[in-house]
């Protein structure tokens, strides 16, 4: 205030210094409340207005115009800002837009995509979908699996056969002519007693048991352990045991044993009577009171397999010899014995097959179309010397008698010696 009031009264020339213009108190204020806002406020310019001079009125003009341009200079760019706030504004708010509108699109294609899990497929509820009726309804793509079966190879199997000496030269000789020839390394005779001439004929796959020679349950199930032991010692997955009067269809066996897990519990196999074999045995102690036992067993005329897993859970029961104790518990034969230990002590069932088959059968019932699809065939020679064999035609009942060599030509007609290959 000091310097613009000495500015307007030298503007006339004088180089004296004038005497300050009297101002009332009111003008005083205006003056202090100037300098404490410390720029040319509006308020000022109109307050000051009521000086007497009229230098000094022309200096609050000049002031006036000053402070309204200093406003006009401030409020250009307060506009400004205020457009581009609204310009942001309203460009977030049609972002927002958009990608709810795209966001809820794409949710209702994720849900409306059914989740396959084999063969089960879960749905999103119809109440969670948005329907449109301009648009056709839009069938998800629905994904589809199937478990690749398990892959059994030849390697993977432990095929015994239980003989004994009375039967070496009449039982032995065709079945090394036919299906042992497709498992010469998988298959193992178990007999009674030393013979070189079909230690030679089998590459050195006849295993002498010392077990008895008779057909009485205790020397059949002293084979039966024999087998077991060497199977466990042999690492393989499958245990298929038959006996010296089956013929096995060995790709067959293969293509069954694919439809399951070694590494699962499994006992396959078919029963030879048409209801579970109740038993009655000693009770647990103190009692030991009698007691019935039910379970069902499959027939080892038919053949039968048991997996590499269930094999390993009987081992305490059945390994090591212990076979035979158990047999002689319950005083039953070696097959019965293999379905008391499984089905009633270990509680695992039974899975029949019928495409076993035994002599206690009668073959001649058997379908010729479906041969190949059957995986062991028998036969057994009645006391009127009457046969129960396949009825099949090939070679002279003279030259083959228990039908193996034919059914083997008929499965598999590519062999040297078949007449119709």
């Amino acid at each position: 205030m000091v310097g613009a009031f000495s500015f307007a009264r030298r503007k006339e020339g004088s180089d004296a210094v004038l005497p300050w213009p009297q101002v009332n108190p009111g003008d005083d204020r205006c003056a202090e409340l100037a300098i404490a806002e410390q720029g040319w406020s509006s308020r000022f310019a109109g307050s000051c207005s009521r000086l007497h001079s009229p230098h000094t009125t022309s200096v609050v003009i000049g002031a006036e115009s000053a402070v309204a341009a200093g406003m006009m200079s401030r409020s250009l760019p307060t506009r400004r800002g205020l457009q581009a706030l609204v310009l942001v504004l309203a460009t977030s708010y049609a972002t927002i837009l958009l990608y709810q509108a795209v966001a809820q699109r794409q949710w209702i294609d994720e849900v409306n995509v059914a989740e396959v899990s084999r063969s089960v497929i879960v749905e999103a509820p119809a109440s969670r979908r948005i329907i449109s009726e301009e648009s056709p309804p839009v069938t998800p793509p629905v994904a589809t699996a199937t478990m690749a079966p398990y892959a059994t190879n030849l390697d993977d199997v432990f095929i015994s056969v239980k003989t004994t000496k009375h039967y070496h030269h009449s039982r032995l000789p065709v079945i090394i002519a036919t299906w042992f020839q497709f498992a010469k390394n998988q298959t193992w005779f178990f007999t009674d007693r030393e013979d070189p001439y079909f230690q030679n004929q089998t590459n050195g796959h006849m295993i002498d048991t010392k077990c008895s020679s008779s057909h009485n349950r205790r020397a059949l199930c002293c084979k039966m352990s024999v087998e077991f032991d060497r199977f466990l010692a042999s690492n393989r997955k499958w245990f298929c045991h038959f006996d010296d009067d089956n013929y096995v269809n060995v790709p067959r066996l293969l293509k069954l044993l694919d439809n399951y897990n070694p590494r699962e519990d499994w006992y396959l196999g078919k029963p030879s009577i048409p209801s579970p074999l109740e038993i009655v045995r000693q009770g647990p102690e103190p009692q030991r009171r009698p007691q019935k036992v039910k379970f069902w067993f499959a027939t080892g005329g038919a053949g039968f397999c048991i997996s590499r897993a269930l094999a390993l859970k009987m081992t305490p029961v059945a390994g090591g010899g212990k076979f035979i104790t158990v047999g002689d518990k319950i005083r039953l034969p070696d097959d019965v014995t293999m379905g008391y230990i499984i089905e009633y002590l270990l509680k695992k069932n039974l899975t029949v097959v019928d495409q076993f088959h035994s002599h206690l059968e009668p073959m001649k019932f058997l379908n010729k179309d479906t041969f190949h699809e059957q995986v062991s065939f028998s036969y057994s020679k009645g006391s009127r010397d009457e046969w129960n064999i396949l009825k099949i035609d090939g070679f002279d009942l003279k030259d083959d008698p228990k039908r193996f060599k034919s059914i083997h030509c008929h499965l598999f007609p590519h062999v040297p010696y078949c007449p119709h290959r």
